[in-house]
């Protein structure tokens, strides 16, 4: 089963270091390409964490959001093998693991992330993302809604 959820934290990975590829060797910096009113596909380079958080830090980052990946990847890796079983809780950390492990990849070769997906609503913007950040994000949400679940149906409180 642990072979399974690793499997698919791969997958993550291989989706977002392809997607990343792609974009750098077709886009300059900054090049943007509108596909849709609120979409486009824009190349920027994030030193910093989600919505470019310590991003003037002057080099630290890397290190540090580094060992913070490496340190989750490996807490993460434990839980799925301690809970493989529980389908739900297990694809929350699979997809968590792959968009760690995914902008680590990033940091570590490049010493910024590669993002990409840019959302926007006239002249108001999102950070840009990319697909790693969006496994993260999945991830996430479907650990919440999990844990509401986990409510839901779990023993009754007398």
């Amino acid at each position: 089963m642990l072979k399974g959820w690793l499997s698919l934290a791969a997958l993550v990975i291989a989706l977002d270091q392809t997607t990343k590829l792609l974009i750098a060797n077709h886009f300059s910096y900054g090049e943007n390409l509108v596909l849709l009113n609120t979409f486009s596909l824009t190349l920027m380079h994030n030193p910093g964490a989600a919505f470019s958080f310590l991003s003037d830090a002057g080099g630290m980052q890397r290190w540090l959001f580094s060992g913070i990946a490496i340190v989750a990847s490996a807490s993460i890796t434990w839980l799925l093998k301690k809970h493989a079983t529980q389908t739900l809780f297990a694809l929350a950390l699979s997809l968590i693991l792959g968009g760690a492990l995914g902008n680590l990849i990033d940091r570590i070769a490049y010493g910024y992330v590669i993002d990409f997906l840019l959302f926007h609503w006239d002249e108001h913007y999102f950070p840009a993302f990319n697909l790693a950040d969006s496994a993260i994000t999945c991830g996430a949400g479907l650990m919440i809604w999990e844990s509401f679940m986990e409510k839901k149906n779990g023993p009754a409180v007398s």
